[in-house]
């Protein structure tokens, strides 16, 4: 699963960014590098049915740099 799919299904950048009290200028730049970590725990402590429950459809959801193979 890729982060925009994540976003459209949670109404959008607006919508998303509301929810996180950010800009949707913000969250924009998610579907290009991905949701930071505390940003999709927080998404997906509130709104569990929008995520896939595998781990690794989650850890594509991060940011590259947040990925970790050890896990």
């Amino acid at each position: 699963m890729r982060p925009h799919t994540v976003i459209d299904k949670l109404g959008g950048p607006g919508a998303v960014g509301k929810l996180c009290e950010i800009t949707s200028q913000a969250v924009s730049r998610w579907k290009v590098y991905g949701i930071p970590p505390a940003r999709l725990m927080y998404l997906r402590a509130i709104r569990p049915d929008v995520f896939p429950t595998s781990r690794a459809a989650l850890k594509s959801l991060l940011p590259k740099n947040s990925r970790s193979s050890s896990k």
